[in-house]
């Protein structure tokens, strides 16, 4: 990946309905060559997809809650199994495995701490193997960037 294509990334990041020849001309270079970058970023999986970010607030959607869980349960069976419920979970925009103190970590969006209970006692009773589940709901929104650090 060179300087160019660096550049197309963070163009594309910071708004992804520049025209190509918008694109193209901002990096120099003539239509065709630039989309064939492009398609090729894509083909290679580094562009994965191309949104429209929402305000959750302004779609009744502002409450954002990390939900951390530990489970006695490591083996790649119920890891997958897992995995494959968590991703049935509309409420649940971001899961990952983590290393240290808890095992997993949820980003869950709802639209109020109703939506949150009824998510969370579904969660519980849907899943079986968790030995500790705790939340923690975001008070304020301080930075929020889906923009990757490409230098």
């Amino acid at each position: 990946m060179d300087k160019t294509d660096k550049k197309i990334l963070n163009l594309l990041q910071a708004d992804c309905t520049l025209s190509v020849s918008e694109i193209a001309e901002h990096v120099n270079l003539s239509t065709t060559p630039c989309w064939k970058r492009i398609k090729r970023l894509e083909d290679e999986g580094i562009i994965k997809a191309r949104v429209a970010l929402l305000d959750g607030a302004k779609i009744q959607l502002g409450i954002s809650v990390f939900v951390h869980i530990k489970t006695q349960h490591h083996d790649t069976e119920w890891l997958e199994s897992f995995a494959s419920r968590v991703m049935h979970y509309d409420e649940v925009v971001e899961c990952y495995r983590m290393s240290g103190e808890w095992d997993y970590l949820l980003r869950v969006v709802v639209k109020d701490i109703a939506a949150f209970d009824a998510f969370y006692k579904n969660l519980i009773n849907g899943i079986d193997g968790l030995s500790n589940v705790t939340s923690s709901f975001s008070m304020e929104e301080i930075k929020y960037t889906t923009k990757l650090p490409i230098t």
